[in-house]
């Protein structure tokens, strides 16, 4: 099965381009504190220099004089710790709900899928922002509300493929040896539901980055550090003459989402069983 889906990969040219933009900005973002050790918010040349005039400062500055390669690099890192952080709470969340909704059934199915459905009719951005109000601009402010409005996407689909593994044989044939319900969901039904949560999990992480970059631009991220969102936001003050303050950012926040979403859609042409040859 591992060969056969690392050869399948390594023929899909949106996983691998994906992959490979997703390595580049992971390693820029690790890299942040190497090439610029001090904190990107400190004004350390000066201001409105655009980029290529400056070779101290390859990306120029803002409007206060801080080193836009700077703040990008930083951005990356509270961008993707927010995504990642958001993604595995609404993974863990949603996994449990929906595998135990698809193997249970019954009222226990009934039951958490009408709490499911709540969180799913409610405004999601406007559900977020109010949690982060309540809790407080913080990176980890951000990633809990963020991951508690996105888990019911993947309740919805664990539960689809649970209710798909519980009527195969192998499953029956467990339950009739009195394996208990836990082993049965362990060692059988979470493996065979993993993967639309794979696929999922990296377009979540897309939309995490965008609702995030949306919370910044309205002034509701992290204020003790730098984030694309708020690189935005700052640089709308001054749209019409120094337009590379936004787009560097906007721009930094589209290469990563359709990466995401290059490495999703490969994924899921290599996990889709249909697509076995």
């Amino acid at each position: 099965m591992n060969r056969l889906f690392w050869a399948r990969l390594r023929h899909s040219p949106a996983a691998l381009a994906g992959g490979l933009i997703l390595l580049l900005i992971l390693a820029a973002a690790l890299a942040a504190t190497l090439f610029y050790p001090g904190d990107p918010r400190d004004m350390v040349g000066p201001p409105n220099l655009w980029p290529g005039a400056d070779s101290a400062f390859p990306l120029g500055t803002d409007m206060l004089g801080r080193d836009m390669a700077a703040a990008l690099m930083h951005g990356a890192r509270q961008s993707l710790v927010i995504a990642f952080g958001a993604m595995l709470l609404a993974v863990v969340v949603g996994t449990a709900i929906g595998v135990v909704c698809g193997f249970f059934g019954g009222r226990i199915d009934d039951g958490l899928m009408r709490f499911t459905e709540i969180f799913l009719t409610m405004p999601t951005l406007l559900f977020t922002i109010a949690l982060v109000i309540i809790l407080g601009p913080s990176a980890g402010s951000i990633a809990l509300a963020l991951g508690l409005t996105s888990w019911p996407q993947i309740a919805r689909l664990v539960r689809a493929d649970a209710l798909r593994v519980r009527q195969n044989d192998y499953v029956n044939a467990a339950v009739t040896m009195g394996m208990g319900s836990a082993r049965i969901i362990v060692r059988h039904v979470l493996p065979n539901s993993l993967s639309a949560v794979i696929v999922s999990a990296s377009v979540l992480v897309a939309q995490v980055i965008l609702a995030e970059a949306s919370l910044s631009f309205m002034g509701l991220g992290d204020t003790d550090t730098v984030s694309w969102g708020s690189m935005v936001g700052a640089g709308r003050q001054v749209l019409r003459t120094a337009w590379y303050m936004t787009a560097l950012p906007g721009l930094a926040i589209f290469v990563t989402v359709m990466a995401f979403m290059l490495l999703g859609n490969g994924l899921n042409d290599v996990l889709n069983p249909r697509t076995t040859r």
